[in-house]
């Protein structure tokens, strides 16, 4: 693990193996370490770069509110530092909505794009009502947020399959400061949407889609599916498809890096 200074904070982040340049971007309450499965199959024929993003794992707050542009300006800084000009992105949720912003930001950047249990919408009036709701409980005492956030990110019945799993998570995630966990909701809220680069772009594109995601509409999901020459992959279960569905998303992940290597 290494770290850089990006204006005033530092910025941690991981840079594995060797090949062409991979970004994985964790979501909301997550951090780099989610990755570390992935990685380690994934470096034998990539360069793997992985971040924790503003207001998570070791990284710390830029602000009180952490937009989607403004993390993908703080990945663009990495890439930089790192001298890697073009690069592959697979963002979980809210890393979906981050690498989103950064194709939109830096195409020229792109060579692909996953969308892993995420979407290109911006959020409803109804979701942004349940973001509010969601600061209010963060501001009363953010680690009981959390400690309910975390399981209901599951399908139903993985809760229990996957209790120890939760229980890992939630214990990294209480890390997180009150500050951060508002930052994130606050940028999240207020995203644009994002769907015409799944109707105008010259990179592959692949979503991940859980049947049973607690946290996205999986008919929306569908439909933003449907968009031109935009790949899907539909999983039995819910968010977490890094965990719920492990070996199905490396074997997807691998088909469409090596398809995407052909075109």
């Amino acid at each position: 693990m290494a770290h850089i200074t990006y204006k005033h904070l530092n910025l941690h982040y991981t840079d594995q193996g060797a090949g062409d340049p991979i970004v994985l971007l964790h979501g909301f309450l997550e951090q780099k370490g989610m990755w570390k499965e992935i990685v380690a199959v994934f470096k034998k024929r990539y360069r793997v770069i992985c971040l924790d993003l503003l207001g998570h794992g070791k990284t710390e707050n830029l602000g009180y509110i952490h937009t989607m542009e403004d993390q993908a300006k703080m990945l663009k800084f990495l890439l930089d530092k790192l001298g890697i000009s073009m690069c592959t992105l697979i963002g979980h949720s809210m890393g979906g909505y981050i690498a989103l912003a950064f194709a939109d930001l830096y195409r020229d950047c792109v060579t692909g794009l996953c969308l892993m249990n995420s979407t290109a919408l911006a959020d409803s009036t109804e979701k942004k009502i349940n973001r509010d709701r969601g600061i209010a409980a963060v501001k009363q005492n953010h680690k009981t947020f959390i400690r309910v956030a975390i399981p209901s990110l599951f399908s139903d019945q993985n809760r229990s399959v996957f209790s120890d799993e939760i229980k890992e998570i939630t214990k990294e995630t209480l890390n997180m400061s009150q500050q951060g966990v508002i930052a994130s909701l606050e940028g999240m809220k207020i995203r644009a949407d994002r769907t015409h680069l799944l109707e105008q772009h010259d990179f592959p594109i692949m979503m991940i889609i859980g049947k049973k995601d607690p946290a996205l509409d999986y008919n929306s999901l569908l439909e933003q599916a449907k968009s031109k020459d935009v790949e899907s992959v539909i999983f039995e279960d819910g968010h977490m498809s890094h965990i719920e569905n492990k070996l199905e998303l490396i074997e997807a992940l691998s088909k469409w890096l090596s398809s995407k290597k052909k075109t």
